[in-house]
């Protein structure tokens, strides 16, 4: 049993904002969180410790139209590599199905590898590159996605979510 399944995750609230702004500024990222947390189209989600309550991992994505576009993830740095953030991935790939999403979208930094690792675990591929696309230092981004099929997603539903 890993760290993530004695964790829950939950919508970003208020009282979270210290927390997850200084995992996004320890790992060089900029959520204005206050903003997100008022966007319709936003998915500002946090798994936060069974013991604790504290947030050890944040994501930010939105929902538009049939696509779903992950902006952001990060992890605490002292709790990487115990399956948080493949536990948001999950997440977010269930909702995903749910809401019959046709496209889940993301960028990754090229040299990102566990990052991609965990993408392409859980069955995203790359479409593309984007040159330049990380303003601080210049650096590619892998453009990555899945493509649902949507009728077999809406057999997988339970009749309550029909």
């Amino acid at each position: 049993m890993n760290a993530a399944s004695s964790a829950s995750i939950a919508r970003l609230e208020r009282t979270d904002f210290e927390v997850v702004a200084r995992l996004l500024r320890d790992s060089g990222l900029q959520v204005d969180l206050e903003a997100e947390l008022a966007r319709e189209i936003a998915l500002p989600w946090v798994l936060r410790s069974s013991a604790t309550g504290q947030p050890l991992a944040f994501s930010l994505a939105w929902s538009v139209a049939d696509e779903l576009h992950l902006l952001d993830m990060v992890s605490d740095p002292e709790h990487r590599r115990q399956g948080h953030a493949r536990a948001l991935l999950q997440e977010l790939l269930n909702y995903a199905r749910r809401a019959q999403k046709r496209l889940f979208l993301l960028e990754v930094r090229q040299s990102n590898e566990p990052a991609i690792r965990l993408y392409r675990s859980a069955g995203f591929e790359t479409t593309g590159v984007r040159r330049g696309y990380y303003s601080d230092t210049g650096e590619d981004a892998l453009e990555m996605r899945i493509t649902f099929d949507l009728a077999a997603n809406a057999s997988q539903l339970s009749p309550e979510e029909h």
